[in-house]
This record gives structure tokens, C-alpha cells and sequence, in this order.
């Protein structure tokens, strides 16, 4: 990898989804740091590398796209984001395997074959049920942690040439499946490469994504971080893939990480019938606005209203003396802390269960993560929910620290400060 840091982020020059090069400005967050470049306790952080972080949507076909895309060995080798162990995404994982499963007739014995695997919890699923799995994850670590636990991970980026590798080794694939990786990488045209060399003539491959209205109507900017190199609708996936000999045939809209599509992709001339859900989407996409530039600068606007008022109630509460932490320490938090000019003269600490995190400090604002434990034994008078896709999920967990005068502020879509009794 090249040491000189301005050689790690290079600008896009047309759309990834279909070589168009007419773009529509859409929203600048200015110069920001990895969002989970978590940094060591130091005396300096003068040499942690920023980046630009904007976003421009296609004219011609609406991919939202980050104008810059960072060296992924950057981004992905000492990878700290590992899935989340609470309920709802293991609710969530077991029925991705059974929407899986049960539309596709997807029998015990067939390999599975997940791109950006982590730590295994998803694939381990499909292990429950019977089916080899196989992971492949770019990320050292995690995939080591993978293998240990049972689940055999390759260390390596997925791509047309590991694609193809897995197919002579193991045999062609009944499922590939990409939850929330196939929105962080560049060269996607070389992923559908992969799949179409590994997929059986039935197979599916299952792509999990943030879907784009939802980010645009829920004013959910802080998902835009350098790892998030496109933010899709079900139209753009739909137009890329025919691009690449594949179809998409089936849509399930999903309530996690604020709003996400799991797209299921056939080959072109495979067995599987589009189902009516497909064509209705689209549809609505069209019908919310999604083609027009309209509905970009009106979010861009709404980031701005949003920002502005984060940072003046914070800035209120701490003249008040009022001590604030951060919930959760996701890579969206940092992008929230980092546009809104927050830091850890506003923030004292974040809590977060992931070990590897914990004695580190945020990237950028510098904030110490904290186990929960010492959340508990150090309790603000107000904590900043950071991971507020689980702010349902938080506030029952935490109802005694509600009943003892503790708030949480809710940032997205609005900022808005909940007390035990609004969180009835």
C-alpha cells in the first residue's frame, strides 16, 4: 500500500452503475476522517489523514455516489466494525436466511457463499439450517475470528478472479450474499463478474443495501461515511444489473439501519419469474421524486437545518453545565459528531460492547470509547443516541436511566430529546 496518504482517495470520473458522467452536486460535508479509523490514545493526532466527503447523484440513472473513493485496503484490512450482537439484528439475520431459504427452495447441502461475512453471525445461521457455508471478508482479523468459531472465511476481497477460485474449489453456489458490502465497494461491475461465475444456473445472489428514499426522506446523512460508496434504489440496481447479464427478481423492504432493501438477483436467463414487487417499487421511486434534482437539494437543505440545530442544543446543554455521551460508537455517529463540529469538549465519553473499540478514541473529535459498564458507573445527565437505528431496542434497555432523570437526545431524522415519560 502507498504511504503517501493523498494517493489513498481518488475521484470518481463517471457513475459505477452506468458510465454516465452528469452529475448533480447533492450535499458536501467537507474534509472528514475515516469514520472507523478509531485511533489509539495519544498526546497527538496531527497526521490522522481526512478526506473529502460529498455526495453527487446521477442524472442518469440516481446512483448517489461519494465523489471520492479511499484505497479500500485503507478502509477494510484492520476493519474494527464487528455485527452487532443485540436482538434485533439477530432477529434480523435469521429471517435474511429464511427469506432466503423459503422463496428460493433453497434445500440442506447447498453452499452459501457471503461477501463481507465479519465474524460469521450470518452465515452461522444458514449453518443452523444445514448448509456449507463459506465467508469471504477482506478483513484480517474478523475473518480469523470467523474461522475459529466454525465458520471457514478466505481473507480476501470478493472479485471475479476469488469468484471464479471458489467455484473450482467448492463447487458453484446456491446463494451469494452481500449484507451491507455491496454498497462499499468501487468496482462493482467486477462483483457481478464473480457471481456470474459462481452461481448455479438456479442460484440467487442476495444483496442487502441502505435503500436511498429512505435515507432522503428520513434525513439520514450521518450513513454517509467513506465506506458507503453508493446509496441505492431499487431503479439503479435494477438498470446495472441488466447491464451485467443478471435480473433482479424480488424485493423485501427492511426496517434495519434505518431503512434497507434486500434485492434478490438471478442470472438473465435464469428459472426465476420477476415477482410484481419489483416493477411497484420502482414505480414509487419514480412517484416520490427520486428522478428529479428536487428531491436532492431539498435533503441537502434538511442536512443543514439538522446540523445547525444539533449543534446549538448541545452547545445549549453544556452552557447549562449539563454533562452529554455518546451511545454507541457506529461509524454514522462519527460523521454526525465530525459535520456538526462536536468533539470531546461536548462529548465526554462514548460507551459501545465492542471490545476492540474500548481505550480507543474517535476518529476525528477524539471522544474515549467506554465500556458500558463505566457508562453506568459514570452516567451523563444526557446521552447522544449515536446508534439510533436501535433507539427502540436502547430505550427499553435503559428505562432505569430514564426513571433517574437521564435523557437521551435522538438526532435523526429531527433532534429531539427523550424523557422517561415521552419514551412511553
Amino acid at each position: 500500500m502507498d504511504n503517501n496518504k493523498e494517493s489513498w482517495a481518488q475521484q470518481i470520473r463517471e457513475c459505477r452503475a452506468c458510465g454516465s458522467t452528469d452529475w448533480q452536486n447533492v450535499v458536501s460535508l467537507g474534509q472528514v476522517p475515516l469514520a472507523n479509523g478509531f485511533l489509539e490514545q495519544g498526546l497527538s493526532y496531527e497526521d490522522e489523514p481526512r478526506f473529502p466527503l460529498a455526495v453527487v447523484s446521477c442524472r442518469d440513472c440516481r446512483l448517489l455516489s461519494l465523489t471520492h473513493v479511499v484505497d479500500p485496503a485503507v478502509l477494510f484490512r484492520e476493519y474494527l466494525y464487528v455485527t452487532s450482537p443485540s436482538d434485533t439484528m439477530r432477529r434480523h439475520m435469521r429471517r435474511v436466511a429464511d427469506l432466503c431459504e423459503e422463496r428460493f427452495g433453497i434445500p440442506a447441502g447447498s453452499l452459501v457463499v457471503e461477501m463481507g461475512s465479519n465474524t460469521g453471525e450470518q452465515l452461522a445461521a444458514f449453518q443452523d439450517d444445514r448448509m456449507r457455508v463459506l465467508g469471504v471478508d477482506p478483513a484480517r482479523a474478523l475473518a480469523a475470528v470467523a474461522t475459529e468459531r466454525g465458520v471457514p472465511t478466505l481473507p480476501d476481497f470478493f472479485s471475479a478472479t476469488s469468484g471464479e477460485r471458489i467455484r473450482e474449489e467448492h463447487g458453484p453456489a446456491r446463494l451469494v450474499l452481500g449484507r451491507h458490502v455491496f454498497a462499499h465497494i468501487d468496482d462493482i461491475a467486477d462483483v457481478a463478474a464473480g457471481v456470474r461465475r459462481l452461481l448455479r444456473s438456479d442460484g440467487v445472489f442476495a444483496i442487502e443495501v441502505p435503500y436511498a428514499l429512505d435515507m432522503l426522506e428520513r434525513n439520514e446523512f450521518d450513513t454517509i461515511y467513506h465506506e458507503h460508496l453508493s446509496y441505492f434504489m431499487v431503479d439503479t440496481l435494477a438498470t446495472f444489473f441488466a447491464r451485467h447479464g443478471l435480473r433482479v427478481v424480488d424485493v423485501e423492504h427492511l426496517g434495519v439501519h434505518g431503512g434497507s432493501i434486500l434485492v434478490f438477483v438471478g442470472h438473465q436467463d435464469g428459472p426465476w419469474p420477476t415477482r410484481p414487487v419489483v416493477d411497484q417499487m420502482r414505480e414509487k421511486e419514480q412517484r416520490a421524486g427520486l428522478h428529479e434534482d428536487a428531491m436532492y437539494t431539498g435533503f441537502a437543505q434538511t442536512v443543514e437545518e439538522t446540523r445547525h440545530t444539533l449543534t446549538r442544543l448541545v452547545g445549549e446543554l453544556r452552557a447549562e453545565g449539563r454533562t452529554i455521551a455518546g451511545y454507541g460508537a457506529p461509524a454514522k455517529g462519527n460523521t454526525l459528531l465530525t459535520t456538526c463540529g462536536l468533539s470531546n469538549d461536548q462529548v465526554e465519553f462514548c460507551t459501545d460492547t465492542t471490545e476492540l473499540k474500548q481505550g480507543k478514541v474517535l476518529p476525528g473529535t477524539h471522544v474515549p470509547v467506554r465500556s458500558p459498564a463505566y457508562g453506568e458507573e459514570h452516567p451523563p445527565d444526557y446521552y447522544l443516541l449515536l446508534a439510533w437505528n436501535y433507539s427502540e431496542e436502547i430505550l427499553r434497555k435503559e428505562r432505569d436511566y430514564l426513571e433517574s432523570g437521564g435523557r437521551f437526545i435522538v438526532p435523526i431524522p429531527r433532534p429531539r430529546v427523550v424523557t422517561a415519560r415521552s419514551a412511553n
